[in-house]
């Protein structure tokens, strides 16, 4: 398939899931949305969820580049900022709230993927702290980014509160250097 054509099922599956949820996606409205036969998304993916778990890996609404900025410090701060925008403002925002019910009642949607190639780019971002030497070998980058993914979730989608400008460093400072 081609790559532009691949583009334009991707957002038309995560624009229909914002819009509609999981239940209201449908491989025809995928179909109709993006101009491509849904026989040709059928051979491509066999299913809805099939089709959407591709989507939220491939799809360029929800890609953003890993920073360097030279500090592990800066990195993060970067990438809890973008990772912040994903989930405030749309589409991103709407679609990371669909996905997350969606993977919620829906397990034939395998939401690992998903985060398994979120770390893989972002693991770059602790390689280099470590021959940096600002990091030892034994970090857990997992651990390191699901503390600082669960504090943007918790304050802006469960608790619906902003992030605020200085969200990011001081949610970076809390994991880094801890609280006291």
């Amino acid at each position: 398939m081609a790559p532009r054509k691949q583009r334009e099922i991707f957002a038309a599956t995560l624009r229909l899931l914002a819009d509609k949820g999981y239940d209201g996606l449908t491989v025809e409205g995928v179909a109709e949305t993006s101009g491509v036969n849904k026989t040709t998304i059928y051979r491509w993916w066999p299913s809805k969820a099939a089709l959407l778990a591709a989507a939220l890996v491939e799809a360029d609404m929800l890609d953003f580049d890993v920073p360097d900025t030279g500090s592990l410090r800066g990195d993060l701060v970067a990438l809890v900022e973008a990772l912040g925008v994903l989930l405030t403002e749309p589409p991103g925002r709407d679609v990371a709230v669909a996905a997350l019910g969606a993977a919620v009642h829906h397990p034939e949607i395998d939401a690992r993927r998903f985060f398994a190639d979120r770390l893989a780019r972002e693991r770059v971002v602790f390689e280099r702290a470590v021959r940096r030497g600002e990091l030892p070998e034994s970090t857990d980058p997992m651990l390191v980014m699901d503390l600082l993914a669960g504090a943007m979730w918790t304050r802006a989608v469960f608790r619906g509160l902003p992030l605020g400008k200085d969200f990011a460093a001081e949610a970076v400072a809390a994991v880094l250097d801890g609280v006291s």
